[in-house]
């Protein structure tokens, strides 16, 4: 079937919304989606879809755009304070899983250089599946966590020499020594290159464009500087993922990092939704049951083998059992840079379209697989591990019981970020004693070089609470801003102590009814009292008495915030996650309108779920209307509500 453009990029949207929208219902992520548009889409299923050159070159932009942030994320300090997980147990299983699933694909019947293509395409897994689950389950900063991280980064290293490599592989038998000399030298003047402007171009460059104000430069002057880099490298007949690359890694040493990355993200998901569509058109379904002796072998490679592999080094390295297994079991799949590899040495000629099928399709079915692995990885290895998991942990909870054992009447800190060295040192003012649980390693380490009483430990974990003395505490202070691991502590930490007073820092004051229900005493909406902070300050400067100042604050909180947690959302402030948030929305009754001559008390708001807070006429505006108050025409009314009963109010004060 013919398409003309539109029509293609009409039914890629169409069926790409309607295939994410399906398995975000059952928390799969949206890469299998993609991968799922491309194969009952494309050319060797419903065929409404075919292979094109614009497709192509957009899925390779995308891989670049990948790449790219890959880059921004990268910094030596990150790598040299993570240099044993990262080059050690990271080199070491790269280079073990590539040696055996090149072996056995050559045993398969693959040649060298394809066996070898393969086996660095199974060696990956999938960075943007393990890090976003392992972010939501809040066990990144863990020991499997950590693990998984420092092996994610050297296979995310690993694929730039890889994608240099396979078009040299491509090249004529017995031409391959000086070719890989020359893409060498070629990378080396290439990276010298992008350093070199880097830092003497980039940086005023960006310092210039930062001094306009315009968003629109800043994103199109990074959109520039990627491509570009990513076209330099292209030109030294490099891949376009290299440049991309390096130009990451330049842009990454700048104030600006964040601010890119945030930028650039949208224009990287677009586009890596392409590519993963690309590579679903390439998988013929039919073909399947030919091979389903080597994707049955690639399977049992990638999930058991490629787990007990990072198992046995893990604990090689030193980790329990029940941490080496959870790392395994976080890794086992393939990942989003093997279909970059796969898709390069097939449009180098290395590896013909049938000779992927079979790795094609048991990359994708390992990862459909991977979110539930990720997800119960606890589970598993307590039942594979569970005496040497169960025990090592009870150690590490007797260890910490020990070692806080005469601690009584003190504060339990959960997280020592900033916010929670500021509180103990207010604590240590007063004589209060404490105790902070942190999972990350750099900090626990300097802080408890520091003198400052503070362990390794998960605070969602009731038995970590119980082994610091929660029973015995006085109070605890949740100061990590996450609603969802707020709650878990809150629920834990109620069934330890009935009495103990629980403060709470939230960003996100959704979570503030949610986390009084599971028992916190205080929920402090950092947005809303830096909010109350700020107007204290400026009433005192205004001559305004310490006591009413007092008293208007005292008073927003004994009102729960309640005036103050909706406001008017600006274009910067849309965001679909809170798309059920209070706000606010002013409507200026015309002429005719349905409320004109209506009191306020008749309009019936409540029952749509919005509230009549003010109301402007002329250039007086009352707060808290009577419900007597009768409207007219050029009044405007201040409602709050969620969007869709702010929408629905507008259309009954202005249409009846």
């Amino acid at each position: 079937m013919n398409h003309d453009a539109l029509n293609e990029i009409l039914l890629l949207l169409a069926l790409a919304v309607l295939a994410v929208a399906l398995l975000r219902r059952i928390h799969l992520p949206p890469i299998l989606a993609y991968l799922l548009v491309g194969v009952l889409a494309g050319p060797h299923a419903l065929g409404w879809l075919e292979e094109s050159a614009a497709i192509e070159l957009l899925a390779e932009i995308g891989v670049a755009f990948l790449l790219f942030m890959i880059g921004l994320e990268i910094s030596i300090p990150r790598l040299l304070s993570m240099k044993g997980v990262v080059l050690g147990l990271g080199g070491a299983q790269v280079v073990l899983t590539a040696l055996s699933v090149t072996l056995l694909a050559h045993w398969l019947g693959l040649e060298w250089g394809g066996a070898f293509v393969v086996g660095g395409a199974l060696a990956m897994s999938s960075t943007a599946i393990v890090v976003k689950q392992l972010n939501e389950q809040l066990e990144i900063h863990s020991r499997h966590g950590r693990i998984a991280l420092g092996i994610l980064l050297f296979q995310d290293l690993a694929v730039v020499p890889l994608l240099v490599v396979i078009p040299i592989l491509a090249s004529p038998e017995g031409a391959l020594l000086l070719p890989l000399l020359f893409a060498l030298a070629k990378g080396v003047i290439a990276f010298v290159t992008l350093f070199l402007v880097g830092r003497w171009l980039l940086r005023p460059l960006f310092h210039l464009v930062a001094e306009s104000h315009s968003a629109e430069l800043f994103t199109l002057t990074v959109l520039l500087v990627s491509l570009a880099a990513a076209g330099f490298t292209a030109m030294l007949g490099l891949s376009l993922a290299l440049g991309a690359f390096l130009a990451g890694m330049t842009l990454g040493e700048t104030e600006y990092r964040h601010q890119i990355e945030a930028d650039i993200r949208p224009f990287r998901d677009v586009l890596m939704g392409l590519f993963f569509i690309s590579i679903g058109l390439k998988l013929d379904l039919m073909a399947l049951p030919e091979n389903w002796l080597p994707v049955l072998l690639l399977l049992l490679l990638l999930i058991p083998g490629k787990g007990l592999l990072i198992y046995a080094l893990s604990r090689l390295g030193g980790y329990e059992p029940g941490v080496a297994m959870r790392a395994g079991t976080v890794l086992a799949q393939g990942g989003e840079f093997g279909f970059a590899i796969m898709a390069l040495a097939m449009a180098s000629s290395l590896l013909a379209p049938g000779q992927t099928q079979a790795v094609l399709a048991a990359v994708i079915l390992s990862m459909a697989v991977a979110p539930l692995l990720v997800r119960h990885n606890g589970h598993l290895a307590k039942r594979v591990c569970a005496a040497s998991y169960l025990g090592g942990r009870q150690r590490a909870v007797e260890e910490l019981r020990e070692r806080t054992g005469e601690l009584n009447g003190h504060v339990v800190l959960c997280g020592f970020g900033r916010i929670g060295q500021n509180l103990a040192r207010f604590l240590r003012l007063e004589g209060i004693p404490y105790v902070a649980l942190e999972l990350d390693p750099t900090l626990l380490r300097e802080a408890r070089e520091a003198g400052e009483e503070i362990h390794f430990g998960d605070a969602t974990h009731g038995e970590i609470l119980d082994a610091v003395g929660l029973g015995r505490a006085r109070a605890l202070v949740v100061t990590f801003a996450e609603g969802h691991a707020a709650e878990k502590v809150v629920i834990a930490a109620r069934r330890i102590n009935l009495d103990a007073a629980i403060v709470v820092r939230i960003r996100d004051d959704s979570w503030m009814e949610r986390l009084e229900q599971a028992g916190a005493t205080d929920v402090v909406p950092e947005a809303i009292e830096a909010a109350m902070m700020l107007a204290s300050h400026l009433l005192q400067h205004l001559g305004v008495a310490g006591d009413e100042i007092n008293r208007l604050v005292e008073q927003a909180r004994h009102d729960h915030y309640r005036k103050l947690r909706a406001w008017f959302h600006g274009e910067e402030e849309v965001d679909i996650e809170q798309k059920d948030r209070s706000r606010l929305h002013s409507v200026l009754l015309p002429d005719g309108g349905a409320a004109v001559g209506r009191k306020v008390g008749e309009l019936g708001m409540e029952r749509l779920g919005a509230e009549v807070l003010a109301v402007r006429r002329g250039m007086i505006r009352g707060e808290d209307p009577s419900p007597d108050m009768e409207l007219r025409a050029g009044d405007v009314l201040v409602l709050r509500g969620d969007g869709e009963a702010l929408e629905h109010a507008e259309e009954r004060l202005l249409g009846g």
